[in-house]
């Protein structure tokens, strides 16, 4: 299990702009992987070196890899590396915001095939092959947070109200000051790693369980796999906790986080439903009053901040009727977005439908196909295959809508729920960490 680390900022500071930074540099840190010497203006890092916090990086505790000698002029980056047949995670301390990161990854004596995956699962690089003998570059984007909000215009200084324990001993390494990487795959082996702030817009992600960083498996969303289909000109912001509604969005203080952070030209992609509907049977909230209020509050408030909102109505849960069509459970919120987004005029992506086509269209293949895109005996969350076909839908609505974000999808990018991935075909490997309790939250 990953250990949870707290760092004072001063030496966050001081690590990031003082520890071997190469010349030209505003701010950011170059490692160097492997036991061999250590090329100048690099940090090394050897494989025995578990993360200590004064230090600030190293590797995380039970996941210790190997040094690895790599064909390659001796003393250059490529002479050798740390990997092998087990995932490791590597930290480092960061400032909170967003970072480029490159990585140079290498395959010895066979072939490799590389996953990274940062912070709390988000995918970034997926099933990089590796033929023996050489190595291939990846830049991607990482957002990092803490829960500290600094007052700015109307907002208040404060914290955001963290779950206990959920987001303060389970997760909490999605709110700390450091930023975690995950290999994992066939032999993954890693020569360098460069991690440097970065100015580029950011899409900040709030919702429910279908949406936020699951720490563990099997249990993912498709918040953790849009990273991968954007290019690493933009940062992905996941704000979203599980068992959460508008009001909770509000009265927890995740959006005056968002906006605290938010700078003009940045996206809010919101989505929320499944929990608000237990308003209704508590009495205190319904789709075509208090939820629209309260996501009303979000459009304006990102509004104020200069910020795109984007309505997304919820994904259907699992279940289908006698002729094989996917129930609706969530039409009423679904209609509720459309009318916000109609009625303030800001984007809408409808995930309802499109969802029903891809569970429908699984099903198709075989009684209970649909349910491989799902946690086991759970028909709410979506397991890695599953929340990666939900991530293609928001990202189709992405490229079919107006907003400038289409830009940085990935180069011919296109996806039909209708006709959906084969899951033999699938390639996104588990990461090492598991669980067996349920999201909050249904």
């Amino acid at each position: 299990m990953k250990t949870i680390h707290f760092m004072l900022l001063g030496a966050v500071a001081f690590l990031f702009v003082a520890c071997s930074r190469p010349k030209g540099d505003e701010g950011g840190i170059r490692f160097d992987f492997g036991s061999e010497s250590n090329v100048r203006g690099y940090v090394q890092v050897t494989e025995g070196m578990a993360f200590d916090a004064e230090r600030g990086f190293g590797f995380e505790s039970g996941y210790q890899p190997e040094a690895i000698s790599l064909p390659g002029q001796s003393g250059s980056l490529l002479s050798d590396g740390v990997g092998g047949e087990e995932s490791f995670f590597f930290s480092v301390a960061v400032p909170e915001g967003n970072h480029r990161v490159r990585l140079i990854l290498a395959a010895g004596e066979k072939d490799s095939e590389v996953t990274v995956k940062a912070e709390l699962r988000r995918l970034m690089v997926e099933s990089l092959r590796i033929e023996a003998g050489t190595t291939k570059e990846v830049t991607f984007v990482v957002n990092t947070r803490q829960p500290n909000i600094a007052a700015i215009d109307e907002i208040e200084a404060g914290r955001v109200k963290l779950k206990e324990p959920r987001e303060v001993t389970q997760e909490a390494w999605a709110w700390d000051d450091l930023l975690t990487l995950e290999f994992s795959g066939k032999r993954p082996i890693v020569c360098s790693l460069e991690v440097e702030p970065v100015d580029v817009p950011t899409v900040f992600l709030i919702g429910d369980s279908t949406v936020c960083d699951q720490s563990r498996e099997p249990y993912t969303s498709w918040g953790q796999m849009i990273t991968a289909f954007f290019k690493a000109e933009v940062a992905i912001a996941n704000h979203a906790e599980s068992g959460e509604t508008y009001r909770d969005s509000l009265g927890r203080r995740r959006l005056d986080k968002i906006l605290s952070v938010m700078k003009p030209g940045d996206y809010l992609f919101m989505q929320f439903g499944h929990n608000d509907q237990k308003q209704i049977k508590q009495g205190t909230g319904g789709p075509f009053t208090t939820y629209k209020e309260e996501m009303k509050a979000h459009v304006l408030g990102a509004q104020s901040r200069g910020g795109v909102p984007v309505i997304l109505s919820s994904m259907e849960r699992l279940a289908f009727d006698d002729q094989g069509r996917a129930l609706v459970s969530l039409g009423e919120y679904a209609a509720a977005c459309k009318q916000v987004a109609e009625e303030l005029g800001v984007a809408f992506i409808d995930l309802n439908e499109p969802s029903r086509l891809l569970y429908e269209a699984l099903e198709s293949r075989g009684e209970g196909k649909a349910e491989q895109a799902f946690a086991p005996g759970d028909r709410t969350h979506h397991n890695n295959f599953g929340a990666y076909q939900i991530a293609k839908i928001v990202a189709q609505g992405i490229a079919d809508s107006d907003l400038g974000l289409k830009a940085y999808l990935v180069d011919g990018f296109s996806y039909d729920p209708a006709n959906p991935d084969s899951l033999d075909q699938f390639a996104v490997p588990s990461s090492p960490i598991a669980t067996n309790l349920r999201p909050l939250g249904d």
